[in-house]
């Protein structure tokens, strides 16, 4: 390589990680995996020492990696707050070995601690009271985050009485629990089919993994937002002017007498045998640990040495991390099928010959569209690689291709629906197919069925997906508006196969079964006019939306014949949803079933109780409650709502109104007096309607 190649190069590798570097600690959105970014920082570093007069000084071999956000105010660590050198083999972990007996002789212990995937955080304490805490940034000054910290639970605020220092720097990493996220996960799930959003839409909302989402939540502007998604903490390195003990091991022991979590997954170990064992266990172990790792750190142990090993320009030269590789494993690519969702969405599935992959037996993993099977190239018959790696979902990251067919074919993405064979559209501007016939498709038209009968909906639950599966393929019904003609002898006796194709079971319908189902339909007819618009199906008409345009309108009448701009008046009720239900309604055919649906007596209007009130006085007004009153909140605000008002969640100076009660916290009314925002009691509202 000559010259002006080797400056081009090193150009470009500069720019590229440092993009990488601002997308993964800034962002909290990486998008290139570690190992990959080590392979390119380490061409990046052999071609800066082969030739140095064109390393710059921007390079991120000579920085930690982070930035510093402009939210929040940037502090300047006292400890620079470095970085570890990487290793992926054992070969690297001796050549580190080998170095330290070299300069530092035989006589040293290693310290091994499991390396935590998350935030890297420094937790300033004065006189046992934690006063500050910043995030890692670019090595040199990071965020002040002392709010957000406030909120985990395992971080004492105040130590208890010790022989600790009067002020003194621990670190630690910030991470969220597996169950914890799958939790937050399913709850963002049920607030975007609340909204209306369908699958594809939906899984590329959802949080990718723990990491990213504690990344994220702790730099957060709002500590009350952070405290909603628990975070927790270990502390791994005291730092002070004088030292709390004369080794790693042993400061760990006092930090954890003094109050502080420190995991229980260390050892001291006297060999690099002794280290590679430990390695070898968390591998194999990690996926039983409630939270995710990366690796294993290893630390020379005494403070002395380390001092005399002394640092390079980014990392300490007595600490090594050992990173796993991400949990990958190798099988067959089968086949490759597309599924029909209820909205028309095409998406594809790799069928694999089932491997085990992080604990779980893996058959499936999603392509998501057709972009990611060309990426892939993928081949008929492939051996593919499949990651999970923190992954909700998992993935296919590449081809073995010294193990393909000869003549395999590539794999075309299907050009036609495979249920009913309608060619497929794929529209400007998105990655997703769609199959456009929705009032032919089977699997469509059994996907609206089995909405229609959910527990957020119609709440039939005397139904499930098999019996309309069935009812459905016998032509027993046609559409959800059929159920409401059922009568007992179209129903008893009625045989369907139930189960996968392995399964395949007959299942016969007795009279319990039918007079659940029959009682179910008939109790569903009681259901509110909001749910019984949310169940229709319309795209992009989840609950919430539902609930705005039904406290709008009032009839499903006036909701039909609505204009665009008479939608558009609605809160929160852009421009994409308004023609979606223009859409809907515009379809003869949707008429014609909501009128069978009306005949057969749902509820498709606001029901009035005339013990509450209802106007339009409250119009264009948004309201916060808060306190404690005579009547509970959730009366109070569906007051608001049927008298034309908006409740909100929080204060801000869009807020028009905020109903103080008893009890009421002290922020919020400081809040809202600085803000100028009007605070009236409970008995002032009532007056505003009376």
């Amino acid at each position: 390589m000559n010259e002006l190649e080797a400056k081009i190069k090193i150009d470009n590798l500069t720019q590229l990680l440092n993009e990488h570097n601002y997308k993964y600690y800034v962002l909290s959105q990486p998008t290139l995996k570690d190992s990959e970014f080590d392979l390119l920082l380490k061409e990046l570093e052999k071609l800066e020492t082969e030739f140095p007069q064109f390393a710059n000084t921007e390079s991120p071999t000579q920085k930690v990696g982070g930035a510093i956000t402009k939210q929040f105010q940037t502090v300047k660590h006292k400890y620079p707050m470095l970085s570890l050198g990487n290793t992926y083999s054992e070969d690297e972990l001796r050549e580190f070995d080998n170095r330290i007996r070299k300069s530092i002789g035989d006589n040293f212990d290693y310290v091994c601690e499991l390396k935590f995937d998350g935030l890297a955080i420094g937790l300033t304490y004065q006189k046992g009271k934690l006063v500050r805490a910043v995030t890692r940034g670019n090595g040199v000054e990071g965020d002040d985050v002392t709010n957000n910290v406030k909120t985990i639970k395992s971080i004492p605020h105040q130590l208890k009485p010790g022989n600790y220092p009067d002020e003194f720097e621990i670190r630690g990493e910030v991470f969220m629990h597996k169950k914890t996220f799958e939790k937050l996960n399913d709850k963002l799930k049920n607030e975007l089919e609340q909204k209306g959003f369908d699958e594809d839409e939906i899984r590329e909302k959802l949080y990718k993994n723990p990491r990213n989402f504690a990344s994220g939540t702790l730099k957060m502007m709002d500590s009350r937002e952070v405290a909603k998604r628990p975070l927790d903490c270990f502390l791994y390195f005291i730092y002070c002017d004088i030292p709390v003990a004369d080794n790693h091991f042993d400061s760990l022991k006092k930090a954890e007498s003094w109050g502080f979590q420190i995991s229980d997954h260390y050892k001291k170990c006297k060999t690099l045998e002794d280290v590679f064992s430990f390695i070898t266990n968390y591998d194999s172990e990690r996926e039983k640990l409630s939270y995710e790792i990366d690796g294993v750190v290893i630390k020379v142990n005494d403070y002395h040495q380390q001092q005399e090993l002394g640092f390079t320009a980014k990392n300490p030269r007595w600490a090594i991390s050992y990173k796993f590789k991400s949990q990958s494993a190798s099988t067959l690519l089968e086949k490759v099928t597309f599924q029909v969702g209820r909205t028309g969405a095409i998406t594809p599935v790799a069928n694999l010959t089932p491997v085990q992959l992080a604990g779980t037996t893996v058959k499936r993993a999603s392509l998501y569209n057709a972009d990611e099977i060309e990426r892939l190239d993928l081949h008929e018959l492939d051996e593919v690689f499949v990651e999970k790696g923190g992954e909700i979902i998992p993935k296919i990251t590449g081809v073995d291709i010294s193990k393909r067919k000869p003549h395999a074919h590539q794999i075309r993405y299907a050009t036609h629906c495979p249920e009913c064979a309608t060619e497929l559209i794929r529209k400007e501007g998105e990655v997703v197919h769609y199959c456009p016939n929705e009032d032919g498709c089977p699997t469509q038209l059994k996907g609206k069925i089995e909405h229609f009968i959910g527990r957020k909906a119609m709440n039939i639950d005397s139904l499930g997906a098999e019996t309309i599966n069935g009812l459905f393929d016998k032509g027993v019904i046609k559409n959800y508006a059929d159920l409401y003609t059922l009568k007992y002898e179209d129903l008893i006796g009625l045989e369907f196969t139930v189960g996968d194709e392995e399964e395949n079971k007959k299942r016969s319908l007795q009279k319990k079964s039918v007079e659940n189902i029959l009682q179910g339909i008939e109790d569903s007819k009681q259901i509110p006019f909001e749910r019984v618009l949310f169940a229709l199906g319309i795209r992009m008409i989840g609950e919430t939306v539902a609930q705005k345009l039904v406290q709008h309108f009032h009839t499903i009448e006036k909701l039909e014949n609505a204009t665009m701009e008479d939608l558009l008046t609605v809160h929160e009720i852009g421009e994409k949803i308004a023609e979606q239900l223009l859409k809907f309604f515009s379809d003869i055919k949707n008429k014609h079933l909501i009128e069978k649906l009306k005949n057969a007596g749902l509820q498709f209007e606001i029901v009035h109780d005339e013990s509450i009130k209802r106007s339009n006085k409250l119009e264009g007004k948004s309201f916060l409650v808060s306190g404690v009153f005579t009547i509970s909140r959730d009366e109070l605000k569906k007051t608001i709502q049927l008298n034309g008002g908006r409740n909100v969640s929080s204060i801000s100076k869009s807020l028009d109104y905020l109903i103080a009660g008893d009890k009421m916290g002290p922020e919020k009314l400081k809040k809202a007096t600085d803000l100028t925002i009007k605070i009236i009691s409970e008995e002032e509202f009532m007056k505003m309607i009376d």
